[in-house]
């Protein structure tokens, strides 16, 4: 998929409250019941949320690259993500070095993305922490990418802890977890998301100011 091809998410008033488990709610009454990585990407900083639609990029092992140009593929990459993008790295889970670091943060800050989600390694993570960009990731490394793999394709579909991610999916990423919304059914959870959120607020009002939880439950059908 082209940058020109990917569609612009417009959240609306109130987005900043869905959660992981708000969407993984509306996905599950969709019946869409996989959506949700089966493994846990930690954030770098505890608290941080991305939400945005997701600009791939898929790694898999080698041992040679291009000595005049050796991140060319990745350079690319970066140069095509759009403001609001979250850069979403398969890797299938390879532990052999890290896949971004501080200067591609500092690029992919400068064309406007939220954040990254990658089911390898991340390295610099403090510099990329002060520079404020929410990045999740199974784990971090120290080890540059060189030689050992390479990039195979973008704007495709990864695969990401069991989940396939396709470019201008929407992406949720927060402390519980990531959740994936396919872009051909978007509408329809974002509004199941949406009255959730709303209810839920309702609910935690009622129950704070001393409801019960069995009339809170049987009057809202919200937990």
């Amino acid at each position: 998929m082209s940058s020109a091809e990917r569609p612009r998410f417009v959240s609306e008033p109130g987005d900043e409250n869905l959660t992981s488990a708000m969407l993984s709610d509306s996905l599950d009454a969709a019946g869409l019941r996989s959506q949700v990585l089966e493994r846990r990407l930690a954030p770098l900083a505890p608290g941080s949320r991305i939400f945005g639609r997701a600009w791939t990029i898929r790694f898999e092992p080698s041992t040679t690259d291009n000595p005049a140009d050796p991140y060319g593929a990745a350079i690319d990459y970066i140069s095509a993500i759009r403001s609001g993008e979250i850069a979403v790295i398969g890797t299938d889970q390879s532990n052999d070095s890290a896949f971004w670091g501080e200067l591609f943060t500092a690029s992919a800050i400068g064309a406007g993305a939220v954040g990254v989600v990658t089911d390898g390694n991340l390295r610099d993570t403090n510099k990329i922490v002060g520079l404020g960009f929410p990045a999740f990731s199974l784990s971090r490394r120290p080890i540059d990418y060189r030689a050992r793999m390479r990039v195979v394709e973008t704007g495709g579909t990864v695969l990401l802890c069991g989940v396939e991610i396709s470019a201008g999916d929407l992406v949720l990423a927060d402390d519980d977890g990531v959740v994936v919304v396919p872009r051909s059914r978007e509408d329809e959870i974002l509004t199941l998301a949406r009255e959730r959120a709303a209810g839920e607020s309702t609910v935690l009002g009622e129950l704070l100011a001393g409801e019960s939880l069995r009339a809170v439950w049987d009057r809202h059908g919200i937990l």
